[in-house]
């Protein structure tokens, strides 16, 4: 069984504590990564220094192919935002990743049709 495999359980999901996968910290090193920035590959070679996890690997394999939200990310590799952000923030830290924030933040929705929007899925 490799080591990737041992942590996982098909029916229960991940066994790791989502802040053992951060290594215990809950904020990114870097404020530019909020839900909707993109977040692309840069191609560089991972530095000899760098100490990556293999969920920090996931995430640059989430990327390879395209450009990203944070967002998309986290529901690709199947972890929490606020770890993927952590996790963002490493490579970002190692010039593995570049970010660019949103475009126009004009064109994002009111905070009161987000919450009309809560209260929807709340009545379901």
């Amino acid at each position: 069984m490799s080591r990737e495999q041992e942590w996982v359980d098909e029916e229960a999901g991940p066994v790791v504590r989502p802040y053992a996968v951060a290594r215990g910290r809950t904020r990114s090193t870097s404020s530019a990564l909020d839900l909707l920035a993109n977040v692309t590959s840069t191609g560089s070679p991972v530095p000899a220094n760098a100490e990556l996890s293999a969920q920090h690997r996931r995430v640059i394999g989430c990327l390879a192919a395209q450009s990203r939200a944070v967002a998309e990310v986290a529901s690709d590799v199947g972890l929490p935002v606020g770890v993927v952000r952590v996790l963002l923030g490493d490579l970002l830290e190692y010039g593995l990743i570049s970010v660019r924030p949103q475009r126009d933040k004009g064109s994002t929705p009111s905070e009161s049709l987000l919450r009309e929007v809560i209260n929807g899925l709340r009545a379901l």
